[in-house]
């Protein structure tokens, strides 16, 4: 069988297994390596000896693709070292590799093994190339985590002050604790919200951000939380792609005769991304006249009320991914408009 002609020439496939204090790293030309699986120590150093012994192979970093999966934050350093030295770097979702795994005859799980099914999976799959997301991105990614940390606390200080109360006897200096830390608390979430809002209104994303305030409905985290989700939609070629990554278009379950499942969301997608664009749809489909009506629409249709907010928050990626990408801002008689003028055509 002919291989596609639009695949990128690369030389050296890389596969790299991440941990806390080190990393294991093994190349291919193509198929599953023979070469000997290496482990490095999670520095500076450790990422320099990994490109000398690259070097050695005699392969340019351009021609090299490396394939690393994204689990929890010990792969960024040496993505990103990788990247700037000129190396084609690709951060795959755990859940992929995974999978790819599954479809292989082995058994063990091992370091080593891991990195060798991620050379293979290179050679094999040729991943697209990562890109370093900007420094705004990371303003606003750390602040919206922090504050998501900060309100989880917060409940928590509140349940134990809740819990306190239903005693007889409350411990006046207990309960002052409690006071004290829930204020600090609250005090910290304004400081935050206050410094998002100066990051969306002064950033390099000021303008996309501008446009989706115009959203009835989106207000400043979800902004935030779109820019960041999406890279500024960067990352998505089509309002409906969009969709998909948020985890808010509704897989089928459709198989030959037998099988007729019910179409629905599951469980894929960025989780943080889709809980916020459900949250704006208790504003949305209120006060957004476009989402008001679809959401009034489905649910006169009999639909349930978390079917019916689901497609409103669909609906929401659409809008934001068309005010951004078109550099327009919200026009909520925009549909009506295009109906009456079509009529008069």
């Amino acid at each position: 069988m002919t291989p596609p002609t639009n695949r990128p020439a690369y030389q050296l496939f890389v596969g790299i297994d991440i941990a806390a204090t080190t990393f294991t790293a093994v190349w291919t030309t193509d198929g599953p390596p023979q070469e000997r699986a290496r482990s490095f120590p999670q520095t500076p150093a450790g990422f320099e000896a990994l490109q000398a012994q690259l070097q050695a192979t005699g392969v340019a970093p351009g021609q090299i693709l490396v394939v690393l999966e994204a689990t929890g934050s010990y792969w960024v350093a040496l993505a990103v070292a990788l990247h700037e030295a000129g190396y084609v770097v690709s951060v795959v979702n755990p859940a992929q590799a995974h999978n790819y795994a599954k479809s292989l005859p082995r058994r063990a799980k091992t370091d080593l093994l891991d990195a060798a099914v991620l050379a293979q999976f290179a050679a094999e799959r040729r991943p697209c190339p990562w890109t370093p997301p900007p420094a705004v991105y990371h303003e606003l990614r750390q602040r919206l985590l922090a504050r998501d940390a900060l309100l989880t606390m917060r409940q928590q200080a509140r349940n134990q002050r809740h819990a306190l109360l239903q005693w007889p006897i409350v411990v006046e200096s207990v309960r002052q604790q409690l006071d004290s830390l829930i204020a600090d608390l609250e005090m910290r979430l304004t400081d935050l919200d206050s410094e998002i809002a100066q990051v969306l209104s002064e950033g390099a994303w000021a303008e996309s951000a501008t446009l989706l305030l115009s959203i009835t409905g989106i207000g400043r985290i979800t902004t935030a939380w779109l820019l960041v989700g999406t890279l500024n939609f960067q990352a998505c070629r089509s309002a409906e792609s969009a969709a998909a990554y948020a985890g808010l278009v509704p897989l089928a379950h459709d198989s030959g005769s037998s099988v007729r499942g019910r179409a629905q969301i599951g469980h894929g997608g960025h989780a943080r991304l889709r809980t916020a664009l459900y949250l704006a749809t208790l504003t949305a489909a209120r006060f957004n006249p476009i989402i008001k009506a679809q959401y009034e629409r489905l649910r006169a249709a009999g639909k349930p009320m978390k079917v019916a907010r689901c497609a409103a928050a669909r609906k929401l990626v659409h809008l934001a991914w068309a005010v951004v990408t078109k550099r327009q801002p919200f026009d909520p008689s925009y549909g009506m408009r295009m109906v009456e003028e079509r009529r008069a055509a």
